[in-house]
């Protein structure tokens, strides 16, 4: 099995400890997810910021394809994350679900709904993640 690659930032440095992501699952199918709704994560009128709700999408599909590729001396990127916003969230927590909906060699498509503890959708988000060799850091 290939060493992982080693990690140039401390995990209680990165954006998912700043925004307090908790992974709740993760598999090379599904992973779910939430953020406490806290100021930290809300935009001035009190609504949970739209880049929160991206970022807990791109982190758990980033997580779960890293956990399904890295045996293979493989590392995952991402490449896009498209979200689109139905509902606020104002209080309680960001709920993400992501389930897999592509495998390929170099990309993997995940599609991430987002909901507020009352189970309503809230966001949509699809995102592709780039999958390379662990020694091709620079994502080219």
């Amino acid at each position: 099995m290939p060493p992982e690659p080693p990690l140039r930032v401390e995990l209680d440095q990165t954006l998912d400890a700043t925004l307090g992501i908790e992974t709740l699952s993760l598999s090379a199918e599904s992973a779910t997810g939430r953020i406490p709704v806290e100021d930290r994560i809300r935009q001035p009128l009190g609504l949970v910021h739209g880049g929160a709700i991206a970022a807990i999408a791109e982190s758990l599909c980033s997580a779960a394809t890293f956990m399904a590729v890295s045996a293979e001396g493989q590392v995952a990127q991402g490449l896009s994350n498209q979200t689109s916003f139905m509902r606020p969230i104002l209080e309680g927590h960001v709920n993400a679900a992501a389930r897999r909906m592509h495998r390929g060699r170099t990309t993997w498509v995940w599609e991430v709904e987002i909901t507020d503890d009352d189970e309503r959708l809230c966001a949509l988000s699809r995102v592709t993640m780039a999958v390379r060799p662990a020694s091709d850091r620079s994502g080219s």
